[in-house]
């Protein structure tokens, strides 16, 4: 009898709404915590066959309700801020990944 394990692998996966309103899939990477903030570390999941047109990213998670389990991410617009929570994730991940600077 043979199994089939498809879709298992689709645990870490984030689905967000872009600015249109369509939903786009995310492989979540890592959090990353810094200055008292989270931060997660997504990349774009592509179905087979089709090209990645967008690329990874980095949001800052944000609460929404303090008596819900809900979070929302928000993107980052201070470069800097970027810039170091992408350095910790280098850093924790350097065995796992080519990073291309």
């Amino acid at each position: 009898m043979e199994e089939n394990f498809e879709g298992e692998e689709l645990d870490n996966i984030v689905i967000l709404n872009d600015e249109e309103g369509n939903e786009v899939k995310f492989e979540f990477l890592d959090l990353v915590e810094l200055d008292e903030e989270e931060y997660v570390v997504l990349l774009p999941v592509t179905e087979e066959g089709e090209e990645d047109e967008g690329e990874g990213g980095i949001l800052n998670v944000e609460d929404t309700d303090e008596d819900s389990d809900e979070e929302s991410y928000v993107s980052i617009e201070d470069e800097e801020i970027l810039n170091k929570v992408f350095e910790i994730f280098k850093e924790k991940f350097k065995d796992d990944f080519d990073f291309v600077d």
